[in-house]
């Protein structure tokens, strides 16, 4: 075995193939694996920029096997571990290469063949990496720029958000500065190369770096590392000030203190991930200048730190009133972006060096620059380098306030005028913006502004924002906004703009009761209301747009009152410009298969349709403009492609996987609405708390009800017959059309169940999902799914043809008056017969596994059984582990139940209180039934019962 540290290209150069072995887990990491890898690229990348000098950044190690070789192949390397950085990264160089060739072709060429690709072998060995095969397709299509590229698997999400990265950080195409980014990822990340010889037992060397002491926590690294500097006085400076501070902070917080105690000195750039070695050389250094005793006096001015921490952490500590309640704001805005700047705050007045009058002033400026900033939109990515800087960069011979007051009003900084926010407040979507809590903290601030006599006690009340005119729109409000609509736009754009703006919002606590109820009912319940906000509503003589805008201007002059405003002199917020960036970068995360509507891109960017497809028809080589539809679902008439191209968007769009209708109307299951585009540039959509399956079945009954009582009396008497003879329901998500499909449990198909029709109230029609079932026995049988089509064709008003056994036609609601509905529900009966006579699963051969692909998935988790083993519980399982090896993760688990004595390991997890790590526990677990005889999971649930341990 051969272990040394290289850069990335070193690893990849040169006529290699990197195999990721079959036994392997599909690539899995997410949204916050690939925001901290980038977040690194993007410092390495400004070190450049900045000609400073720093080493080069450690992202892990990779453990590679020989593989097989033949006279004239390539290098071949099996990937024991590591294969999740190796695949992002060339997932990320995927994502450069096609940023760069548009703008600087040859580079992106030159990208191609020395990064991903081996550019004189064919097939398989043309690709530097090859994963497994689940992930192999999903790879190949990114590496290869095939239109399926950047699909909904985890492979085409990553390479999506380096795609959007690569937009976000440099809109304008700067070649020099995707270069630097390019320089990074080639030389300035680094990994530890780990390479077996042909013979070496490579879960050996797995085992091996498990056995290092990297699975310690940084504090327990950072604390051994301090008591070994102090050999002489060691033991008094533990018992006097490092056991009590940790024991009043906790490891959580002593972790956290570490870091705060690094950023407060200056390092802004330092990672919590990071802190051992950046705390182990400032400490180092302390004694080799001032011996045991300055080291002493370090950790004791450590301990008064923490003991500030602490006050951040819990206000309720702090004795001055008015500082403890700038305290419990911050608190209540949520997360750990102000503790910098307000231990630092704490730190000066603690030496004097500020009151505590200044401190808590201090402190709202620090409130107002985030509140502002997110009634106004403005992206978050650049907060904690603010915040994180200010403790270096802020004035220290002027009062804190002022201090606080001029840096957050800086250049580039972002803190919103009065008029920038006066005009957020009427046009943006604030129920889109922040968290949850920080909206609800807006909310209950304007509500405490009114200063009453008798003031909600908010604690108590189980308060949620209420959107006035509400989110599902009946005809009853869409007659309301009617006399205020303009030429360009009709009512329903008029809801659609006006919806989620903070003039439209309050706090109730009888959402479900308000529901999408008239403006009348809704004034009697607001009427009863202990809150200012709803009473004020209450006494409107209607609710539509003028209303809307007067509130938001009258909330507007309670914000500024609240919230003070930046100094005159700071950055223009370039909004505009914000929001068609924002745009590009949800255009170029539209996975392949999906579309979306010039109105769901507006609610998540805080534009409007009008301005988004005005927007998109003047600049025609936007990527994957072709996925942005009307709201009916058609290519919008203003389309045009950039070139020459002469096939239809509709034609692209299928070719993708999106069906359309015999109307021209693309399939609504594939349609991503704006939840699911927030989602994409990891943005918190509102969870809205009627978001449950009972608030989901009644907004599809009141979409359902505009179309009369006959069609809900047609719709619920299926439905309830359905549910009668056993069947099940469920609810789509989407706002505007909020779907109900049917559906059984189908236990003989891997999936598990099975539907025939989907019913979209908007629309009242039933679409019949032949699409769907031509994947699932017994209707894979085209025969099935004719006969099922036959039985439909019986209902007076209904004629698939036979050529949409693939498809998914649609037939209207109101075809089941008269006999319709009896022919209807005769065909689902014989759905339901048919699949509870479908056909068996062939019978796997003796010796193999009844399911190859549990059997793996259990194989695995074997395999991660051992490493936590190792890491949670300090027990070395070597002997399970070359049971495993040998005999695969399925047969060492029957051999061990097959005996009639509890294994060693099974004692040893006992002894720990761990027997959640013990294969009987994983045996137990439904997921692997199936892998396992009645006896064997028997004999391991009561191994458990005897143990005390209950699954």
């Amino acid at each position: 075995m051969q272990a040394h540290e290289v850069a990335f290209f070193k690893l990849i150069e040169g006529e290699k193939q990197f195999q990721v072995p079959l036994y392997q887990r599909t690539y899995s990491w997410g949204q916050r694996e690939w925001a901290r890898l980038w977040t690194d690229v993007l410092e390495h990348a400004e070190i450049i920029e900045a000609g400073e000098d720093r080493p080069a950044h450690f992202i892990g190690s990779v453990v590679l096997a020989p593989g097989t070789m033949s006279a004239g192949d390539i290098q071949r390397w099996l990937v024991v571990d590591g294969q999740q950085r190796l695949t992002t990264l060339m997932l990320a160089c995927c994502a450069l290469r096609d940023r760069l060739r548009d703008i600087a072709p040859r580079e992106a060429g030159r990208i191609h063949k020395q990064y991903l690709v081996n550019e004189y072998r064919d097939d398989l060995e043309h690709f530097r990496l090859l994963p497994t095969q689940a992930d192999r397709a999903a790879f190949t299509a990114c590496v290869e720029s095939e239109p399926s590229a950047g699909g909904s698997d985890g492979i085409g999400a990553a390479y999506r958000f380096f795609k959007q990265a690569l937009i976000d950080y440099d809109p304008d195409g700067d070649v020099d500065a995707l270069k630097r980014l390019e320089t990074v990822i080639r030389g300035r990340l680094s990994v530890v190369e780990i390479t077996a010889e042909h013979g070496d037992n490579v879960y050996r060397i797995f085992e091996s770096l498990n056995n290092t002491g990297v699975k310690l926590s940084q504090t327990d690294l950072l604390r051994n590392y301090v008591f070994m500097l102090l050999p002489t006085i060691g033991e008094r400076v533990y018992t006097k000030i490092w056991l009590p501070m940790q024991q009043e902070l906790g490891a959580g917080n002593l972790e956290l203190l570490a870091w705060l105690d690094l950023i407060i000195r200056g390092d802004y750039r330092a990672k919590q991930s990071e802190i051992y070695r950046a705390q182990q050389k400032r400490l180092g250094e302390i004694v080799h200048q001032g011996g045991e005793k300055a080291l002493e006096g370090e950790i004791a001015e450590l301990y008064r730190r923490g003991r500030l921490l602490m006050r951040v952490i819990e206000p309720a500590r702090e004795t001055d009133a008015e500082l403890r309640a700038a305290l419990l704001r911050l608190q209540e805005w949520g997360g750990q972006i102000t503790f910098p700047i307000a231990l630092h705050m704490l730190d000066l007045l603690d030496h004097g060096k500020a009151t505590a009058a200044q401190v808590a002033r201090a402190l709202s400026y620090v409130e107002s620059f985030l509140v502002r900033r997110m009634i106004a939109g403005i992206p978050t990515n650049n907060l904690n380098r603010i915040l994180n800087s200010a403790p270096k960069e802020l004035e220290a011979d002027r009062p804190i306030d002022e201090a606080v007051h001029r840096y957050l009003s800086g250049e580039r900084r972002y803190w919103p005028s009065d008029e920038q926010l006066r005009t957020a407040i009427r046009t943006r979507p604030f129920y889109w913006s922040g968290r949850p809590n920080q909206r609800f903290f807006v909310l209950k601030r304007l509500e405490q502004s009114y200063e009453s006599s008798e003031p909600v006690d908010f604690a108590a009340a189980k308060l949620t924002i209420e959107h006035v005119m509400p989110q599902t729109v009946t005809q009853d409000w869409l007659d309301l906004l009617s006399p205020e609509v303009t030429d360009e736009d009709g009512p329903a754009e008029l809801h659609a703009e006006l919806l989620h703006t903070l003039g439209n919002l309050t706090l109730t606590g009888d959402n479900s009761k308000l529901s999408n109820h008239p403006f009348q009912r809704k004034q009697e319940i607001f009427d009863a209301s202990a809150l200012h906000l709803n009473r004020e509503i209450a006494d409107a003589p209607r609710w539509g747009k003028a209303q809307i805008l007067a509130r938001a201007e009258a909330l507007t002059e309670r914000c500024v009152a609240l919230w003070p405003a930046p100094l005159p002199g700071g950055s223009d917020l370039e909004d505009e410009r914000r929001t068609w960036v924002q745009l590009r970068r949800l255009l170029a995360e539209l996975p392949t298969g999906s579309w979306t509507t010039f109105g769901d891109l507006a609610t998540v960017i805080g534009s409007t349709p009008a301005a988004v497809g005005s927007y998109m028809a003047s600049r025609p080589g936007l990527e994957n403009a072709h996925r942005v539809l009307t709201s009916e679902g058609a290519v919008s008439p203003s389309f045009r492609w950039p070139d020459d191209r002469t096939d239809t968007p509709r034609a692209v769009l299928e070719a993708e996987g999106v069906s359309f209708s015999g109307g021209g109307a693309a399939d609504p299951g594939r349609r991503l609405a704006a939840k699911s585009l927030a989602k994409l540039i990891g943005m918190d959509a509102p969870e809205d708390p009627e978001d449950d399956r009972d608030a989901l079945r009644k907004r599809f009954a009141d979409q359902l009800s505009v179309h009369g009582a006959e069609t809900v009396e047609l719709v619920t008497r299926v439905l309830e017959h359905w549910s009668g003879k056993g069947g099940n329901l469920d609810y789509g998500s989407g706002e505007a059309d909020t779907s109900c499909y049917p559906w059984l449990e189908d236990p003989k198909d891997a999936r598990g169940w099975i539907w025939p029709v989907v019913f979209y109230p908007r629309s009242a029609t039933i679409e019949v999902v032949f699409q769907h079932l031509a994947k699932r026995p017994p209707f894979d049988d085209e025969a099935r799914r004719d006969e099922l089509r036959r039985r439909l064709n019986r209902i007076d008003g209904v004629d698939i043809p036979e050529d949409r056994l693939a498809k998914r036609p649609g037939i209207p609601i109101g075809v089941l008056s008269g006999d319709g509905i009896t022919h209807f529900i005769e065909a689902l009966d014989w759905f339901m017969d048919e699949v509870g006579t479908a056909r068996s699963p062939e019978k796997p051969a003796p010796g193999e596994p009844e399911d190859p692909k549990l059997a793996a998935e259990f194989h695995s988790a074997m395999l991660v059984l051992y490493a936590r083993t190792r890491t949670e519980a300090d027990h070395n399982a070597s002997a399970f582990l070359s049971m495993v090896t040998e005999h695969g993760g399925v047969e060492a688990a029957k051999r061990l139940l097959a005996s009639p004595h509890v294994s060693d390991g099974f004692a040893a997890l006992h002894a720990r209180k761990r027997l959640d790590l013990s294969v009987e526990a994983h045996v137990a677990d439904p997921r692997f039934a199936a892998l396992f005889t009645e006896e064997e999971r028997a004999r391991a649930a009561h191994r458990l019962a005897e143990a005390g341990y209950a699954p």
